[in-house]
């Protein structure tokens, strides 16, 4: 499988992670739906690595871990950020750092995607930008100073780009370990966090409360999976790029299962996100 598939199934999996983990957590304790996801993503990743087999080495262990503990942490301050009440300031600024500090990263190591992908790589971040952007609504007084938002939006973004770099660089050979070690470690911050959360039980009558969790982290586990295979087999700079444009996902998902309306920029957002794809692909 190709590079740009492997992150276009990376994309779809975060997409629609995005999307049910939100749902769950409008009838749940988002605590509580993010530790079981990242509890069981991280089980998941360990069973795929027992099947595939392979031996890692301790450097590939290192860099997994430390993709995990980026990507713990920055989902902690996403989570914070979105908890104050400025997703238009969190969502978009995490999802381009997300992208742009990878790929610049990829730059930097020697990666020249051709002509029409760089063109397509450009369009990604202003797709990244304006789809994980909400319109506020008018009166909210209760929002925290513009500030801290931007600081959330940055702390997430620095640890999402950490998640996405170390995977890449944990090498190749070494069978899905990495990812393993990866998705573990983000585990424990959240459980650092949201540990009483646990001890709120799910109504018991509602199935999806008990294990719609599970799906969500098997599918956070397969994206990283994905993600992992996309930068062995092509380039950092268009994978993680690819893989940013997950919001468009999301987006798409609530419009068509929940019919939320899909905002003006956001739609611009949309249409850019599948100029850009179609420009990586064919570049």
């Amino acid at each position: 499988m190709s590079a740009i598939l492997l992150a276009l199934g990376s994309a779809l999996a975060y997409g629609v992670a995005d999307f049910l983990a939100g749902w769950l957590s409008r009838r749940s304790h988002y605590g509580r739906v993010s530790v079981i996801a990242q509890l069981a993503a991280g089980t998941g990743a360990l069973l795929a690595s027992l099947v595939v087999g392979g031996r890692p080495s301790g450097a590939s262990l290192a860099w997994g871990a430390l993709s995990g503990l980026g990507g713990g942490l920055g989902t902690l301050a996403l989570y914070r950020g979105l908890a104050r009440g400025r997703m238009n300031i969190v969502a978009p600024i995490s999802g381009v750092l997300a992208a742009a500090l990878p790929a610049l990263f990829g730059l930097a190591l020697g990666e020249r995607p051709g002509p029409g992908a760089m063109v397509g790589l450009l369009i990604a971040f202003p797709a990244v930008w304006l789809t994980a952007r909400t319109e506020e609504r008018a009166g909210e007084g209760s929002a925290p100073p513009a500030s801290l938002s931007v600081v959330d939006g940055v702390l997430a973004g620095l640890g999402f780009a950490v998640l996405f770099i170390g995977l890449q660089r944990a090498g190749r050979g070494e069978g899905l370990w990495p990812t393993a070690a990866s998705q573990v470690v983000a585990a424990l911050p959240m459980l650092a966090l949201h540990a009483r959360a646990l001890r709120r039980p799910a109504e018991p009558q509602d199935g999806w409360l008990r294990f719609g969790p599970v799906l969500v982290g098997g599918l956070v586990a397969l994206a990283a999976i994905f993600f992992f295979l996309g930068t062995q087999r092509g380039l950092l700079t268009v994978v993680a790029v690819l893989t940013s444009l997950y919001p468009a996902v999301t987006i798409a998902l609530a419009r068509w299962l929940l019919g939320e309306r899909i905002g003006r920029w956001q739609g611009v957002g949309l249409a850019l996100a599948g100029a850009s794809v179609a420009l990586i692909s064919a570049g």
